[in-house]
């Protein structure tokens, strides 16, 4: 007699698999109006605003090399003969790039700049707003660490809520823009651009400043940094 080996439960399977089917493009569209709903907060047109949300979403998986070099890395690579399992030490040489995403970096740079050449006719809230930034910067640095293998690393809820709360201290006429300023460029200087110099001894393949295929907390930092405010 023929036995088949299946899914015990076929059915729920199927179930889980629908439900996320319908449950992923619920999410992005929460996403697309967060994210909107944060740029127009901005004085960003909607229109421009949804855009620019697509660009960064479709975005977030484009890399653009910036430096490729040779990194010696040592490593503990498992080998399986005839089902036993050896740990050999392996001692080489690994190509690494560093990069810039173009939807988790780029995009908010250039909102960045748009909205540091808005404050450009106020010059005191532009003082705040640079204010907030070196804070940012410098407690991105204190909670940032290396990972071997990854890149540099920081708790995702430190940017958005110190931006938000020194937006909210330092510029109560106007905090929406300075929680954006400091979530982004405070991160991305803290968190990345000061750390650049432990990029090359951590034999990650690519250091991508702004996330690779995701994003990274540059967009999402700002972002959240604006909702909370």
């Amino acid at each position: 007699m023929d036995r088949y080996i299946g899914f015990p439960y076929p059915h729920f399977f199927l179930l889980i698999a629908l439900l996320l089917l319908l449950i992923f493009p619920l999410l992005i569209i929460l996403l697309a109006g967060s994210v909107t709903i944060a740029f127009s907060r901005l004085g960003i047109p909607v229109a421009i605003a949804y855009l620019l949300f697509w660009i960064s979403f479709l975005g977030s998986s484009i890399n653009l090399p910036v430096k490729r070099w040779q990194t010696e890395i040592t490593e503990i690579r498992e080998i399986n003969f005839f089902g036993i399992r050896y740990r050999i030490p392996f001692h080489g040489e690994r190509e690494s790039i560093l990069a810039i995403n173009l939807g988790g970096a780029v995009i908010p740079i250039c909102v960045s700049a748009y909205e540091l050449l808005r404050l450009s006719n106020d010059v005191h809230l532009l003082m705040k707003a640079i204010v907030a930034v070196v804070i940012l910067t410098f407690i991105c640095k204190a909670f940032s660490k290396p990972v071997r293998g990854l890149g540099i690393a920081i708790p995702a809820f430190i940017p958005p809520l110190f931006s938000a709360l020194i937006a909210l201290v330092i510029a109560r006429e106007n905090p929406v823009v300075v929680a954006y300023l400091a979530g982004t460029l405070g991160t991305l200087i803290g968190a990345d651009l000061m750390n650049l110099h432990k990029i090359r001894d951590l034999g990650a393949p690519v250091a991508s400043i702004g996330g690779a295929g995701t994003f990274d907390g540059i967009f999402l930092s700002g972002i959240i940094a604006v909702l909370l405010v």
